[in-house]
């Protein structure tokens, strides 16, 4: 199996796109790291990942919080496949965004994924191997009302992707990104009136995203199927943004 040998760390993985991520990972061969805040999720997950036959653990972990960010990355050890999954995005039109909202976003969004690599990045580099993949949004290439401040975190984690792929160049190591589209994540599906599904009913294929979708992507652009991909951003959206 192609992830045999290896420990892949995926963060927000208790649900929606990381928990289908992880268990990709696992089915594949990997040793699953499996983080979150809920520890009743946690092993909830890692139970249905070795009811597959895959083997995984559960690090819980608080995103928002720089030190819990450090413990995660010591708990998780030697670190293969780094999949910069977990995000919030509490959505907010530009005059009403609340300060400490504003702060939280980037501090869950953007800096728990910059300090996760800069701990686990040196390591990859030392074994000579590794994929990070981050986890970003379509929001980036189309404007979305109340999305500002969302879209702007994952367009600092695009732009994080494209500066590790130069940084870490030559070492093994790989970095891309992928941006889906609305996804039914009990997360998005919370949105008011339905707005994750009319956003993809506006897309090409004319409907949501599936979790297991996106995972797969995540998963290809982790494997060595895509060991020429390098620095890319791979937009999974069902063509929203083309039309």
């Amino acid at each position: 199996m192609e992830f045999d040998g290896q420990v892949a760390l995926v963060t927000g993985s208790t649900a929606g796109i990381g928990r289908e991520t992880a268990r990709l990972l696992a089915l594949g061969g990997a040793q699953v790291v499996v983080s979150g805040r809920d520890a009743a999720r946690g092993a909830e997950t890692v139970a249905a990942i070795e009811a597959d036959g895959g083997r995984a653990k559960f690090v819980a972990a608080d995103l928002a919080d720089l030190d819990s960010v450090r413990e995660l990355a010591a708990a998780a050890g030697e670190v293969d496949v780094l999949v910069n999954n977990a995000g919030i995005f509490p959505f907010a039109l530009t005059p009403e965004q609340d300060p400490q909202v504003y702060q939280l976003l980037f501090d869950v969004n953007v800096r728990a994924p910059f300090f996760l690599g800069a701990a686990l990045l040196p390591g990859m580099v030392e074994r000579g191997r590794g994929s990070v993949v981050n986890v970003s949004t379509s929001a980036t290439e189309v404007g979305m009302a109340g999305a500002a401040v969302y879209a702007a975190t994952k367009g600092a984690l695009e732009a994080l992707t494209r500066t590790w792929a130069v940084e870490f160049r030559g070492t093994g190591v790989r970095v891309n990104t992928v941006s889906p589209g609305a996804t039914a994540t009990e997360a998005a599906l919370a949105l008011t009136e339905g707005a994750a599904r009319h956003i993809g009913e506006a897309s090409a294929l004319g409907r949501i995203g599936e979790p297991r979708e996106i995972a797969e992507a995540i998963v290809f652009l982790a494997s060595p199927r895509a060991a020429y991909v390098h620095g890319e951003k791979l937009l999974v959206d069902g063509g929203l943004t083309i039309v």
